[in-house]
């Protein structure tokens, strides 16, 4: 069985596109088909070939704008293209002798650009089952490329044009659209081969999980380039020394898991798709998120589903009632049982089992009062603006002033924004000035600042910890994991005012805050003074650090986790 995809409305939805252009022009579908529009008009009615030029010039121009970087899907802009057509053969037949060949060659053209919505449709049909699973088949090759069709398409397109307006080379463009129909018809080719091999794939699928004997799963949906939910569990998994597979429900959600893990992966897009994947072995299943897709999977009520989500914080998602969903949800420590009751959710002892944060376990432990080191780095770690207002906790936009402060007081900086914060062109913005700035200080100044592909990619969360010696952060799981180290930490109040914070964000009893709300910086020079001279709230840090992170012994710290994933499997 295979899901519905999006792709595969778009023949319809070209039928669809097609009426209405037909119809007049009264609601066209684009500007570029209006402009194509008109070229085909005045070739027809026009008294010289000289009439079209301009609307015609003005459509391929608005074609390339469009395609710019050749970021085009085939089976776009198909009306305005056959418009285009039509009006290269009316130039010919109106204007001059046609030749047979440029006829012939619009006829070709126009037939290679028709294939295209029907060759979407089955490209996108083209998709992988699985990876590194014994016995399942070889992993489907990817999707055929429709948008090299499409550009050949349109440089048919703009050689008949070429060729009506000059009225010569008709045969160059009945060359250029025999190439053009070639290539849309060995794409489509390759396409049903494909979809072929993806159809054998699925039918060996059930067989090969049973023959695996998987213990568990792990589910995974979430947007593109949220792969770091996921990431930072794997390791953690596959030392539970027992067979798993992941499962994905996206195609880009599975390219980033296979670039991560050994263990096989299982992309399955349909509801329909899963009694596949459920193989008799199983005994549990493991959430990095609260994905509403998770609830597909939770519907087997055969398997423990246990929910460990990607870091405890004491943000808005960290207490959403939707944790009630599952068996067991895997927690940090006391703090996060109690957030749940604080905030009206009431969910009974046993759904909780506290079994720290692993991810933590090499964390180096401050080793002295920070007062002791001259020039100390301090990371930078601001968190995303969030789904919602409610949960847009992000200080990015006060951000540079912050690193012009730790600046001005010697620091070298670590910053490491949240993965997310490109989804928002405002704090990409503010991102890029941050970094702009701490390049300038680093060349002027010479201090070893750490940002960039640097600072996000080949370091960890973990190793920008080790690598600082006190944290700049926002409401943000990053807050609860830089605990462990009793490193000092300032908070920065964006949602509520710093006097209300600590109450509505516990865990900023254990740092000094700056005052944010508004949009106005208050409070930021006495924050640093503690953070980096007197620290009075080192002890409180040890404190809060059992409650946040439990009470595990360092030298077990992971194998807590481990010892109660057990269980269940």
């Amino acid at each position: 069985m295979t899901a519905s995809k999006p792709g595969r409305s778009r023949f319809s939805g070209w039928l669809a596109e097609a009426r209405t252009s037909a119809a007049g022009a009264l609601l066209p579908a684009s500007a570029v088909e209006v402009v194509a529009l008109a070229a085909l008009l005045l070739a027809a009615v026009g008294s010289s070939r000289l009439w079209a030029l301009p609307p015609a010039v003005l459509a391929l121009g608005l074609l390339a704008w469009a395609w710019r970087g050749g970021s085009v899907s085939g089976g776009t802009s198909v009306v305005a293209r056959i418009l285009l057509l039509a009006c290269a053969y009316l130039l010919g037949a109106v204007h001059g002798s046609l030749d047979p060949a440029l006829a012939v060659g619009v006829a070709v053209a126009g037939l290679a650009v028709l294939t295209e919505s029907l060759l979407a449709a089955v490209s996108d049909a083209v998709y992988p089952v699985s990876a590194n699973l014994p016995g399942s088949g070889s992993r489907p090759d990817r999707s055929p490329n429709t948008s090299r069709v499409a550009l050949v398409n349109g440089a048919a397109v703009l050689v008949a044009l070429v060729c009506a307006f000059t009225d010569i080379f008709g045969v160059i463009a009945l060359a250029v659209a025999t190439a053009a129909l070639g290539l849309a018809l060995f794409t489509g080719l390759q396409a049903l081969t494909r979809v072929r091999a993806r159809r054998s794939s699925e039918t060996k699928l059930h067989a090969a999980l049973t023959a695996y004997e998987p213990v568990f799963l792990v589910h995974w949906n979430a947007p593109a380039g949220t792969a770091y939910q996921i990431a930072m569990w794997l390791p953690y998994l596959e030392r539970l020394g027992k067979k798993f597979f992941v499962l994905v429900r996206s195609q880009t959600n599975f390219n980033e898991v296979v670039g991560l893990t050994k263990a096989p992966v299982v992309l399955r897009m349909g509801l329909n798709q899963l009694d596949d994947v459920i193989a008799p072995s199983l005994r549990a299943a493991f959430y990095v998120n609260t994905a509403t897709m998770n609830n597909h999977v939770i519907r087997y009520t055969n398997l423990t589903h246990i929910q460990l989500n990607h870091g405890d914080s004491d943000k808005v998602p960290s207490h959403n009632p939707v944790f009630r969903i599952y068996d067991k949800n895997f927690v940090a420590g006391q703090a996060a049982i109690d957030r749940f009751a604080a905030n009206g959710v009431s969910m009974p002892a046993e759904m909780f089992t506290i079994v720290g944060r692993p991810q933590v376990e090499n964390v180096a432990i401050a080793t002295g009062p920070i007062a002791s080191i001259a020039n100390p780095r301090v990371l930078y770690a601001p968190t995303w603006a969030g789904f919602y207002a409610d949960s847009n906790y992000s200080s990015l936009l006060v951000g540079c002033d912050i690193i012009k402060a730790l600046v001005a007081r010697g620091c070298s900086v670590v910053f490491r924004p949240h993965p997310y914060s490109q989804r928002s062109a405002e704090l990409t913005r503010e991102c890029e000035r941050i970094r702009t700035l701490l390049a300038d200080d680093r060349r002027a100044n010479g201090r070893p600042h750490v940002f960039g592909a640097e600072a996000e990619v080949a370091m960890t969360v973990a190793d920008c910890f080790n690598a600082s010696d006190a944290m700049v952060s926002d409401v943000s799981s990053v807050v609860a994991d830089y605990l462990y180290s009793e490193k000092p930490f300032v908070m920065v109040a964006v949602s509520v005012p710093a006097a209300q914070f600590p109450e509505a964000f516990p865990l900023a009893r254990a740092g000094y805050v700056i005052d944010a709300y508004g949009g106005r910086l208050q409070g930021l020079d006495a924050a640093l003074d503690d953070l980096l001279g007197s620290d009075p709230l080192a002890s409180t840090r040890r404190d809060l650090k059992k409650y946040y992170l439990g009470d595990i012994p360092a030298d077990r710290y992971a194998q807590r986790f481990l010892d109660e994933a057990s269980r269940y499997l």
